[in-house]
Order: C-alpha cells, then structure tokens, then sequence
C-alpha cells in the first residue's frame, strides 16, 4: 500500500475512511469494480463493492452484460450500510433504468441520515473497446448503444457526474464537437440535475480509444489536429470543462465557479478503466475531507501519472497503472478561470454592497476594463519572469497590525514580517478598484460609511500613512516587510512585498507587482486554491488555516495536519511554503513533522504579553525543532550505513 508521498508506508487502518464503488464487475479486471477497488486502495481507503452487473468482457471485447436482481442490490447496500457506512459513494455502470430508479430512491432516503456524503456519478455506457455496457432489460448490446440511460431522478441527490464527450452528448441530445457547445452542454447538465459537472475533454477522436498507437497515427493525428484546432481543441492537451455548483466547504470564490482543466495529453493506448479510475479516485480524496474541486484536480494528476506508466496486459488496451497519492506537481492540471463572477464576488463581500448598486456604480466600461483586468492576469504572462525569490528559510514569520508592535519586533531582529491591515476601505484599494475602476465619486461614498464592525473606517490618507511608516522601519532594520493587500502603497513606497489572498488575484494588477520588483506571497486554502498560486509562481505560498483561528472569518474549514503533509509534499521543492493559522507553542512541533518549513503567527505573539519575549520563545523552539529533526535524518542515514 502507498502511502501519500509515493512510499511503500502501510496504510493507516485506524482512520481509515471507507468508499464504495457501485458499479459493473469487469471480468478483465481493468474497469468497474475492480479498477475502483484498486484505486481507493492505493489513494489510502478501504473500498467496499455493490455489483450490479455481470460482465463478459476483456482487453478487447464485451459479450455479455447481465444485470443482479433487485433483491440482490439492496441486499447489498443495506448489509455495507449496517457495518461500514461510507465517507464517499462512487456509481457507476448501471445496467438498466430500473437500477437508476431503484439507487435514487435508496440515496434519497441515505441522505436523510448521511447528508455530507458525496455521491460521484459516472455514467458508462460504451467500454473502452467500443462496446456498449447499459442494457435496458438485457435488450441487444449494439442497440442499446443508440440510447442513453436518464438520470434524472438523481437531481439534487448528487454532488458530481463526470461524462466524456460522448456520454454528454447523449445525456443532453446535443451536439457537442466543439469546445463552446461541449461547455455549453456540461452547464446545461448542471442546472438539470442541480450537480456539479465535470465534463472530460480526453476523448479527442470521440470515442476512438488507440488512434495514437495506430500504424497511421501521425497522419490521423496531423488532421485531427487541423480538425479540432478550428472547433477549439488543442490536440496536445487533455482539456476538462469543471462546472461547479453550491460546493459545501469551498471557497465562496470558488463554489460555483466555472474552470478549464488542462492537462498534457499522454500518448498512450493503454488507458482501460481511465474514467471508472478518475471517478472512483475522486470519491477516495473527497472521502478524506478534501474539497470537491481538490478531489478534482487530484484524481486527474493521479489519471495522468497511471496512464504515464500503464502498460498492456491482453492484446487490446491494458489498464491504468497504481501509482500512489501525486506529488509531481507537473501531473497536475493547469486551471483557467472561465467566467466573470469574480469581479461580482469581490464587489459584493468586500464592499458590502448590493448587487444592484454595483451595476449603478460600475459604468459598461468600468466593468469592461474590470473584466479585461481579470482575463488579462492570467499565470502565463506572469510565469516568464516570476516574482522575487526569496530565502527559503523564514522561519516564523510575524503577522501584526499595529505599528508600535511592528517597530519593537524589527529593533529586535525580525527580519520578515507583515503588516495586515483590515478595513472595508482597504478592501476595496486591495482589489485595485478605487479610483481606476469605482471613481473617485463613488470612493467618497464608501469612506463616508462605517465598518462593519460599526467602527469609523480609516480615511486613505491615514491608512497610507501607516503603510509608509511601516515601510520606512521594514527599511531601517533592513528586514523583509511584507504588505497585506494595499497592494498599490506598497508600490508607490518601495516595499519588499505584497501579501494577496486567493480573491484578490483576479483583480489585482499583479504585472505591476512584479515590474515593481516586489516580493509577492499568495495565501491558498486547498490544493486547488495552492495550484492557483503555484501559476503565478509567487515568492512563497501560505499553506492554512492549519487549526481553528479567531483572527479573521474563514469560509474554509481547518486545513490539519494531513493535508498541510500533502501540500508540503506537492510543492516543497518549488516554494518557501508558510503554514498559518491557530500555531503556537503547543502544537508547533506537530506543524514542523508535516515537513513545511516555515510558520506564519498572528495571536501567539500579538495577543502575548511580551509580543518581543513571545516571538523569541517560539523562534527557539522551531530552530530545536529543526535541530531534531536533521538529529533525526543523520541517525537514520548512520544506521543503513552500518
């Protein structure tokens, strides 16, 4: 069994979080139950099967399809449900409509006692040879390919579906050959069966599962590509269209979102079981209290690296191979944002206006260049240049809000610290909408206004003197100051750097940031949110909130300590990686086993008595923790050698 880094580790059976797999049994073990099983496995759960079909099939064909007995499928999920009750549900071959209408009835009533399980659909209908798999009341193979199983009584039972090109052109009787109407199609799902969608690009050829392996590959390939570059495809990637809707636990930026997926396309032919394998690895990450667009994002690097090292066992498509938990950050897809929500987003939080008086506020103009803004920031015209690079050892890195607090942390040799200033006016100038995009007419308005905390707001001449002064001590004591947010002050004053959260980089001109020579550090709440900052490639990343914080209002639950390890693992060789949120004394050695190298502090200095004594205290402690740990690394090292 893998372990989350790619080792032989045991699996941990204590937690252990338990996933079934409701689906067709695949004779050749490369699909279905069997590609489930060895996929929830390896992603470090325990995956329990409900059969509902019997099939006949291997690398090459599929003879026969025959469906369990009613009596014989509930049997089966009320005997699991008595003694292991799943943290995930993943469907997916379902021989007729009586088993759809059968399981929807049985989740609805689950649901009623198991609300926050996920249920991931995947819809088979065609077998990577071609074959067709659903069969209405054992009718004959072939024709039951010409119609497609309705799912619509799984409406507002399921979290996600996950159709290829095919399947959602069936299940929403569209055209869907090129990239607008297969985008179009997967958000019209969306709304029919009130889900999220993630509609898989992969099948360039439309079904054509070897046409890369094929003796006349390259000429086929050369006018597919002439082909699908007009529709707009890219041959050379695997493009997924991830529609999102009310995703509990995520980022309000991100719940209904709208994201491309890319992924480089892996030239193989061996790729039997590639969507019973996303599926079901999707349900293993969400099992483990990751997000639904982390499972995402996941289950497709962990697709990626399996068809990278898969290899032919029969004479027709051999299966995925079970490569452990990703950690190549290059497997990971990249994402581009598809839609104009976030401008709204950030309006509408943090100005704590009404939607109504932002189209009053906003001229077509403004929120045309407010769009361009967004459209224009994208990481590749960021990644060519990158922004400063930074020391990879911070350390513990102060977070105050208070000048005189700042000053004697600087005389007393911090060296990296940031200020972090929160008001509703600092809202808005964070966001880069003050003057260029609101005008100053509307800006007045707002400074007029009260906080919501029902306190004056500070008035920008105050506020940008703070960040002056601020700036000027960074300079004094020669240390690292970053600015949280006021991204425009910290240019007009030389800071070193800029400190922006996920729901600012889409309105921030971070070009500027980076022709200004500025330090910039993101903060990310998932791997999702961590692979939107990795794009920008930032001077490091915030990894939190690792526990309950009372600092500020998180949409996010707490990260813990399992997830800060797989974050370490993606990215440690690429960023100083800062984990914040709830560290003190009490729990920092736990935060340094995770393997990050530095961390973020706010209340156990700030709310400290001796802010100065509280910051040397835990800079002590974390340097013994680092001193234990390379103890710990050299005896390990000495006894293989002995």
């Amino acid at each position: 069994m893998l372990g989350i880094h790619g080792d032989n580790a045991p699996m941990n059976t204590e937690h252990t979080a338990f996933v079934w797999t409701i689906a067709g049994s695949d004779s050749g073990g490369g699909a279905g139950i069997q590609a489930d099983l060895a996929t929830i496995q390896d992603l470090g759960c325990h995956g329990c099967s409900v059969v509902t079909t019997v099939t006949a099939q291997s690398s090459v064909a599929v003879t026969l399809v025959e469906p369990v007995s009613a009596a014989m499928l509930m049997a089966q999920l009320t005997t699991l449900l008595s003694d292991l009750p799943p943290k995930a549900i993943k469907i997916g071959l379902l021989a007729d409509q009586t088993q759809v209408a059968l399981l929807a009835d049985w989740i609805a009533s689950f649901k009623i006692h198991y609300p926050s399980v996920s249920v991931i659909v995947d819809p088979v209908m065609v077998a990577s040879c071609g074959d067709a798999l659903a069969v209405d009341n054992c009718q004959d193979i072939k024709s039951a390919a010409k119609s497609a199983l309705d799912f619509k009584p799984f409406k507002g039972l399921i979290e996600l579906i996950t159709p290829n090109v095919l399947e959602l052109g069936r299940l929403t009787h569209s055209d869907v050959s090129t990239k607008a109407q297969f985008a179009a199609a997967a958000l019209a799902l969306s709304q029919s069966l009130d889900c999220s969608v993630l509609a898989k690009g992969g099948d360039v050829s439309f079904g054509c599962t070897d046409i890369l392996d094929d003796t006349h590959a390259q000429t086929h390939a050369n006018a597919l590509d002439t082909a699908y570059k007009s529709n707009g495809w890219d041959l050379e990637l695997a493009e997924d269209y991830l529609v999102c809707r009310q995703v509990r636990a995520s980022s309000k930026l991100h719940h209904n979102g709208r994201f491309w997926l890319a992924s480089q396309r892996v030239n193989t032919r061996h790729n039997h079981g590639s969507g019973c394998t996303l599926s079901s690895a999707i349900a293993a990450v969400l099992a483990q209290g990751f997000v639904l667009q982390d499972a995402v994002v996941v289950a497709k690097a962990y697709v990626s690296q399996g068809l990278s090292a898969a290899t032919g066992l029969g004479q027709g498509p051999g299966p995925l191979a079970r490569t452990g938990w990703p950690n190549d950050v290059s497997r990971y897809a990249k994402i581009n944002l598809c839609d104009g929500n976030f401008i709204s987003h950030h309006l509408n939080q943090h100005l704590d206006v009404r939607s109504d008086l932002v189209a009053t506020v906003l001229s077509a103009t403004d929120q045309a260049t407010a769009q361009v803004r967004i459209a224009s920031t994208p990481p590749q015209n960021i990644l060519s240049h990158c922004f400063k690079v930074l020391d990879a050892d911070l350390g513990v890195y102060p977070v105050v809000s208070d000048l005189t607090m700042l000053e004697s942390l600087l005389a007393a040799g911090v060296k990296t610290v940031q200020l972090r200033i929160k008001t509703d006016i600092s809202e808005l100038t964070t966001a880069g909408l003050a003057e260029s995009v609101l005008g100053k007419s509307a800006l007045s308005r707002c400074e007029s206004g009260k906080s919501k905390s029902g306190e004056p707001e500070l008035i920008v001449s105050e506020l940008e003197a703070q960040i002056q002064t601020a700036i000027a001590l960074g300079k004094h004591f020669n240390a690292q100051l970053f600015i949280n947010d006021h991204w425009q002050l910290a240019i007009k004053y030389h800071a070193f750097g800029v400190h922006l959260g996920q729901e600012d980089l889409a309105v921030t001109d971070l070009a500027a940031i980076q022709a200004a020579g500025l330090a910039l550090g993101i903060s990310s709440h998932s791997y999702f949110e961590l692979l939107l900052a990795h794009q920008y490639s930032p001077s490091y990343i915030a990894l939190g909130h690792i526990f309950p914080t009372t600092t500020k209002q998180m949409p996010s639950a707490p990260q813990g300590l399992a997830k800060l390890t797989h974050y370490v693992a993606l990215l440690q060789d690429h960023y100083p990686l800062v984990a914040i949120g709830g560290i003190d004394l009490d729990n920092l050695a736990k935060v340094k086993a995770s393997g990050v190298g530095n961390i973020a502090v706010v209340r156990a200095i700030t709310k400290a008595k001796d802010p100065v004594a509280a910051f040397a205290e835990l800079s002590q402690a974390w340097e013994q923790c680092s001193l234990s740990e390379e103890l710990a690394v050299k005896h390990e090292l000495d006894a293989k050698h002995e």
